[in-house]
């Protein structure tokens, strides 16, 4: 005879612990794989929200992950800027290299701007990586915003078409033409900060973020008014850093991380169903 399972509530919501008891998601969900601690704070962030997303009823039916933490990356807008790419290059494949033996499907790289290498970095390895910036973009003209993730983006339509994208980055993200790029092949038009503006977009990650500081949200509101001064209809938060900003205030109507697509994209290619 067998034991009668064990239940317990958590949230409101009880669960079966029999239903856990040897199961094998091997058939159904794939390894990912993420080259993070580009900052390290980011890599975390992005870690607690897949964890949060997945719909997961135990610890077995989450996704299996390798996370390679490389704080020791050299900075990304930096290498960019110098045109000295090598060693950062070389970190990468050595990354990506290592997610591919460890049996991963997918690679999730929690840094926008570390975008600019995107092809070179594929090059390294045949597990596909998710383009982190294309498909923000793809998820801003569907009409995704933030924290509406919950919608399959090749389907829906914006309530009103979107014409113009916003982009708070980096200087290496903005200068490299990272969101540029794709916003052009999407025929939408890119609009960045002025250059007082993107001061204030570069002490918020480096001075503030970065640095461990609590943000001045003051920097952000005068970036932010500025794109809605230009007509933006979404103004895409295209650095992780930026992502931490929701721990103090609710985010803006119009605007998109590219963390949460990101979020998403990796829990759905897994093979696990993705929630609010």
């Amino acid at each position: 005879m067998s034991a009668a399972p064990v239940r317990f509530a958590s949230g409101g919501r009880g669960y079966d612990t029999r239903n856990c008891v040897g199961v094998t998601k091997e058939a159904a969900m794939e390894k990912l794989g993420v080259i993070g601690g580009m900052g390290a704070e980011a890599t975390s962030y992005y870690y607690d929200q897949v964890v949060r997303h997945t719909a997961a009823a135990c610890d077995q039916e989450h996704i299996d992950m390798v996370v390679l933490s490389k704080s020791t990356m050299p900075d990304r807008t930096l290498a960019i800027k110098t045109g000295e790419h090598a060693k950062l290059l070389a970190t990468m494949k050595e990354c990506a290299q290592a997610l591919e033996s460890l049996g991963c499907a997918h690679i999730a790289i929690p840094c926008n701007t570390s975008h600019y290498f995107y092809d070179q970095i594929q090059s390294f390895t045949k597990v596909p990586i998710i383009h982190m910036p294309r498909e923000s973009v793809r998820y801003a003209l569907a009409g995704a915003v933030m924290g509406e993730c919950e919608f399959d983006p090749n389907l829906s339509m914006p309530a009103e078409p979107v014409h113009k994208i916003g982009i708070m980055g980096t200087d290496g993200t903005v200068g490299a033409g990272v969101y540029g790029r794709e916003c052009k092949a999407a025929g939408v038009e890119v609009v960045y900060p002025s250059e007082k503006r993107q001061n204030d977009v570069m002490s918020l990650i480096y001075d503030d973020v970065k640095a461990g500081r609590e943000p001045d949200m003051d920097k952000f509101d005068r970036v932010m008014w500025e794109f809605a001064r230009s007509g933006c209809d979404r103004v895409i938060l295209a650095c992780t850093e930026l992502s931490v900003l929701q721990k103090y205030r609710e985010m803006p109507e119009i605007t998109l991380d590219a963390m949460d697509v990101l979020v998403r994209e990796s829990i759905i290619r897994s093979g696990a169903p993705y929630r609010l």
